[in-house]
């Protein structure tokens, strides 16, 4: 078992570094990392501890004013639930986000349990925003995440 999990590591280690390139230094004053692809996004909608609403209206907020500043990837941080049923604002902003995707709002979202190298959509999401390669998140499989692709 332990040499599956360090060629698994090795594995993640090695296409990192291949497929990374170094990221700009001048960083938009929205947070985030340049790219010729785009800019990645962070909001942190549990900061706070908002109610369920509020939590959707700053997403809202979010994907309405990025597009004019040209980010093309938003890394939602919303915890995933200490109270061992799912979390509210976790699940709750992945059905809106599943309503505002039907729409064509957004252009689709990976849950961070499914950020992977290994995941068909997160590898086309690297043609969209090219910094999510080096998210701190791929390959940790955290619930407490979700990535919206605008």
């Amino acid at each position: 078992m332990k040499n599956k999990i360090q060629y698994y590591n090795g594995f993640v280690n090695n296409y990192r570094r291949i497929h990374s390139r170094s990221i700009q230094k001048n960083e938009p004053h929205m947070g985030g990392a340049m790219s010729k692809a785009g800019i990645l996004r962070e909001v942190n909608i549990k900061e706070g501890l908002p109610t369920v609403d509020e939590a959707i209206r700053k997403i809202t907020y979010n994907i309405k004013s990025a597009g004019p500043l040209g980010v093309s990837a938003i890394k939602l941080i919303h915890g995933y639930g200490s109270s061992g049923k799912g979390g509210g604002i976790r699940t709750e902003s992945r059905k809106y986000l599943d309503r505002i995707k039907t729409r064509g709002q957004i252009k689709g979202y990976i849950t961070g349990e499914n950020f992977s190298i290994f995941d068909e959509e997160t590898r086309k999401a690297f043609s969209v925003c090219d910094n999510l390669r080096r998210d701190s998140d791929l390959d940790r499989h955290n619930n407490g995440i979700t990535i919206v692709l605008l």
